[in-house]
């Protein structure tokens, strides 16, 4: 028993030696994709029709205003609260018709970038299992990468390559 127990803490050691360990800088895949640049041009035409869309709102709005201000003094009590109202409403229109655009915006991305992130996991394990990583960790947020890590960045990109 007790060389059991000598023999498992001298190979304990052994085992951890044996792992290995890499490291990948997944925005700098992200970033050399050429569908992010068409994914971005999409999203940034989406962004740009709800901005304008938005403006005219915002536009609408300024005149009304403006007309409210001019007309003001003729107005009775009654007509100044519903145009007061009335403004009210438009701007809270507005609000929500940004908040609405923001999170309309935010889930075209999360679809559009699915399948991206989707490939690149997918080129993480098959460098991982190919490479027979233990584990390959993100770069992007490292507290320490030592000199046992390697960078395996540039065997995904080759292999989402190959994924194409």
């Amino acid at each position: 028993m007790k060389k059991f127990i000598i023999m498992m803490m001298l190979l304990a050691p052994m085992a951890v030696m044996a792992q290995k360990f890499g490291h990948v800088d997944s925005q700098s895949i992200i970033t050399t994709l050429p569908d992010i640049k068409k994914i971005e041009g999409e999203l940034q035409a989406t962004a740009q029709q709800y901005e304008n869309d938005l403006k005219a709102m915002q536009d609408e709005i300024q005149r009304k205003a403006d007309e409210y201000e001019k007309a003001k003094a003729t107005m009775n009590a009654t007509t100044q609260k519903e145009t007061e109202a009335s403004l009210q409403e438009m701007y809270q229109k507005m609000q929500q018709t940004y908040a609405q655009n923001q999170q309309e915006l935010q889930k075209l991305q999360q679809e559009k970038m699915a399948p991206i992130y989707q490939k690149i996991q997918t080129a993480i394990q098959n460098v991982g299992k190919a490479g027979q990583y233990t584990y390959i960790f993100s770069a992007e947020a490292p507290l320490y990468i030592g000199a046992g890590s390697k960078d395996v960045t540039a065997e995904v990109k080759a292999e989402l390559n190959k994924i194409k």
